[in-house]
C-alpha cells in the first residue's frame, strides 16, 4: 500500500551536518505517523525520531534531541531527518518507516509501524 524509499546518507566528518530524506508514494493519505530507526550491526535497531504525518507533534529520543530535526512536506510526500553535530556513534543504516495505526507510546516502537524504506548508511569519522 505504500512504498519508501530513503536517500540522502553518506560518509561525514564529525561535527558535520547531513540531511535525510523519505519519499513515500501509494495510500499516504491513510499514514498516521512517519518515523526514523537506525542499526549498527550487531546491535538492535533503535528509535531515532518519529513525527505525526500532519506535522503537529513530534518524538526523538534523547541522544539526539537539540542536534536532529525531524519534519515532512506533504506537497512533496516526503519525510526529512536533518542531521546536525553529528557523532561517530550515529553511524548505522537509517530507516524510515511509516504507520496507518495509532500508538499509545509515541510511536517510539518499531513494532507500530506497517511499512519500511531500504535503508541508508551514514557513516561519522572520526
Amino acid at each position: 500500500q505504500v512504498q519508501l524509499v530513503e536517500s540522502g546518507g553518506g560518509l561525514v566528518q564529525a561535527g558535520g551536518s547531513l540531511r535525510l530524506s523519505c519519499a513515500a508514494s501509494g495510500r499516504t493519505f491513510s499514514s498516521n505517523a512517519m518515523g526514523w530507526f537506525r542499526q549498527a550491526p550487531g546491535k538492535e535497531r533503535e528509535f531515532v525520531a518519529a513525527i505525526s504525518w500532519s506535522g503537529t507533534s513530534t518524538w526523538y529520543a534523547e541522544s539526539v534531541k537539540g542536534r536532529f530535526t525531524i519534519s515532512r512536506d506533504k506537497a512533496k510526500n516526503t519525510g526529512y531527518l536533518q542531521m546536525n553535530s553529528l557523532k561517530p556513534e550515529d553511524t548505522a543504516v537509517y530507516y524510515c518507516a511509516t504507520t496507518f495505526r495509532r500508538s499509545l507510546s509515541g510511536y517510539r516502537l518499531a513494532g507500530d509501524y506497517d511499512y519500511w524504506g531500504q535503508g541508508t548508511q551514514v557513516t561519522v569519522s572520526s
